[in-house]
């Protein structure tokens, strides 16, 4: 029997089977449209539909025997849909602006701070009771004929099986899921004048929705004895998939975003984590929580960095035969070895890197990146460091506000593509003074829905288990004290710039 992941994204979705001893085998991709103007960013879900079903179809037609489809999803997006799952409209994202008012209706009525106790979440916009909201106060005819008002997870889970249920961890994206009772919040509810019956169940990490439809199993090629899996959001699938499970051992996602992922071994001090806006997202064990310490620009700022800055440089590395990643930190190497210093010493430049607004501590989407210290020698690859440096520095900061709320791990577990630089694993080591561990795989989402849903069916007996055959360690990083010290001087003055840049842009 073999055992599969599904992964949705904002931009597109991925399928993944692994062997019943939960061996890689193959996957397939399909990418959609988001569309982003001034007035909004939105998603169309028949689109969504159609490519997870194209995906899934793939696999299905090479491995017939898939036993268990665990699903994991990015969070917030609301699908709004009639009684057979057919959506109604198109989804508003994350990003989106609407639906600022009708969260500042909701803070008026129940109080920030309440509504951060009930939902382990600081108001803002960007969650789904926001969004749902708006639909009702400015699309009052779509409402009425709303049956059912999903997340992505639990609208696929829904296409699959017919059944309506969301795991915990993605139903606290809609800001009106109460932590403490793992139910629906009637006060939230209540106050925003939005029908509860609408949303799916909620039930915990993990749990099997029931088997494949008959007609759907028919089209997309599954054996109509094969079962779907609620997981997660995408961020706690990933930290299942990189085999983190306790307060010790923390989670760096380094893609697109760069995203931080303690664990708690109790419930954290709400008021504490409501002053960096982290959220209080209940795990996959009972009893533990995971947070969210985040940067919008990870790896897409690198990808900045060497599209828009480095095209004479990335035509070099293609004649070397190397990354143009790759290629870039050499040529930093070599001009600081011309220059008497050290390859890995600082590069003098301060980066702050909110080129697409900033995340926690600040949740400012207005902020923007800055470059400090530039002149007329200053190289690409030595702006390219600055990159690196200013992602890490930036993860630090995070790191001394999370201390208050009660994290103590010691050792940091890294996925995702970023995951593969041996120069950058090395930086992270060394500016938060914390051992890296790089992980094998760069979708740790797939896995960790593979796991979830190995154990569901019974392949694997339990978490543990499934993370000896699925997560492999490739390398350990150890942070270099007087590297720390280095980087520590620079930070001083990083940890100012937010403040002294923000009024002016």
């Amino acid at each position: 029997m073999k055992i599969a992941g599904l992964d949705i994204g904002t931009t597109g979705c991925k399928c993944s089977v692994f062997s019943e001893k939960g061996q890689y085998l193959s996957h397939a991709y399909r990418d959609y449209t988001v569309k982003r103007d001034i007035t909004g960013h939105e998603i169309d879900m028949k689109e969504v539909k159609e490519a997870v079903f194209q995906v899934i179809s793939q696999m299905a037609s090479r491995y017939p025997d898939i036993g268990g489809i665990g699903v994991t999803s990015f969070g917030e997006t609301m699908v709004l849909t009639d009684e057979k799952g057919e959506p109604l409209i198109e989804s508003m994202l994350y990003t989106d602006p609407r639906g600022q008012e009708e969260c500042k209706e909701l803070v008026q009525n129940l109080g920030s701070k309440k509504i951060a106790q009930i939902t382990g979440l600081r108001p803002h916009e960007m969650y789904g009771i926001s969004k749902l909201m708006w639909v009702k106060k400015h699309k009052p005819d779509v409402y009425k004929k709303t049956r059912h008002a999903f997340q992505v997870e639990d609208f696929i889970v829904f296409s699959l099986s017919g059944v309506a249920q969301i795991d915990y961890s993605l139903a606290t994206r809609s800001m009106a899921f109460d932590i403490g009772t793992l139910e629906w919040s009637k006060e939230i509810f209540d106050a925003a004048c939005i029908d509860l019956k609408l949303f799916s169940n909620p039930v915990p990490t993990g749990t099997i929705a029931g088997n494949v439809l008959p007609d759907v199993a028919e089209k997309i090629g599954l054996d109509k004895k094969t079962v779907v899996v609620s997981v997660a959001q995408d961020q706690v699938a990933a930290a299942i998939g990189a085999g983190a499970f306790d307060a010790d051992v923390a989670v760096d996602g380094a893609g697109t975003v760069e995203c931080l992922t303690p664990i708690y071994d109790e419930k954290p001090d709400v008021d504490e984590m409501y002053k960096g806006y982290y959220v209080t997202v209940p795990y996959i064990i009972p009893g533990k929580y995971v947070t969210y310490a985040f940067s919008y620009t990870g790896g897409a700022l690198t990808q900045w960095c060497t599209g828009c800055m480095a095209k004479k440089e990335k035509e070099l590395s293609v004649k070397k035969n190397i990354s143009i990643n790759e290629y870039l930190e050499k040529e930093y190497a070599k001009k600081m070895h011309l220059m008497g210093k050290k390859s890995d010493v600082p590069s003098g430049l301060l980066l702050l890197p909110h080129f697409a607004g900033a995340a926690t501590p600040y949740m400012d989407t207005g902020s923007k990146g800055a470059i400090l210290g530039l002149t007329t020698d200053t190289s690409v690859a030595e702006i390219y460091r600055a990159c690196l440096e200013g992602v890490c520095y930036e993860m630090y900061l995070n790191y001394k506000r999370l201390i208050d709320t009660g994290v103590h791990f010691n050792r940091i577990h890294a996925t995702g593509g970023g995951a593969h630089s041996k120069v950058w694993m090395q930086m992270k080591a060394d500016v938060l003074n914390i051992p890296m561990i790089a992980l094998s795989t760069v979708d740790a989402g797939t896995v960790g829905c593979a796991m979830v849903t190995g154990v569901a069916t019974g392949v694997f007996s339990d978490l543990n288990e499934a993370s000896k055959f699925m997560v492999e360690k490739v390398s350990v990083y150890e942070p270099r004290e007087y590297q720390h010290n280095l980087y520590m001087k620079v930070f001083d003055k990083y940890e100012k710039l937010y403040d002294a840049i923000r009024p002016f842009v």
